[in-house]
């Protein structure tokens, strides 16, 4: 049996280098967003390490905003090939960057469970993809975000 890929891993090298999301940087969180085609959202798993502490027992505030930045984008990228109508990872590279992102932390999020990140596409228009994403710790809504993602501008792209 395959195992799905995550909407990052088709991301080419030169866009996986993200603190969040990038596969290739062997310190960052590595994040893997999974498209959920039935339901239309875009589910990620975390687990945070005990080093991400804000007090003891929570999580750093600037983790779960980074966490909803990433995601956002992933879930922009994939719901944007949907809308062309394209397969993951084919050319040109759909990606996204972060052009605004809101934060709302609702109750202080446990460090020692793991976080369930839940994205759904509000608007596609044009260059930009709003995303809204949730972070669960069990059943508990902890933060939720929305990120308003834009097409990576020319200038940000080496190589060409």
């Amino acid at each position: 049996m395959t195992e799905k890929k995550a909407i990052q891993d088709f991301y080419s090298e030169q866009m996986s280098q993200c603190y969040g999301c990038g596969r290739l940087n062997d310190s960052g969180l590595k994040l893997k967003s999974f498209w959920n085609e039935e339901e239309e959202t875009c589910i990620a798993n975390f687990k945070p390490k005990s080093y991400y502490i804000s007090f003891p027992g929570f999580v750093n505030g600037g983790l779960i905003a980074s966490l909803i930045d990433c995601h956002g984008t992933g879930t922009a990228a994939a719901a944007a090939y949907k809308d062309e109508g394209r397969k993951m990872g084919t050319n040109p590279e759909l990606r996204f960057v972060t052009a605004s992102l809101h934060v709302d932390f609702l109750k202080p999020t446990p460090i020692d469970q793991e976080l369930k990140l839940i994205a759904k596409v509000k608007e596609i228009k044009g260059r930009k993809v709003i995303t809204e994403v949730k972070v669960f710790a069990v059943e508990v809504l902890c933060a939720q975000g929305e990120v308003i993602a834009v097409k990576i501008p020319e200038t940000m792209i080496f190589n060409r």
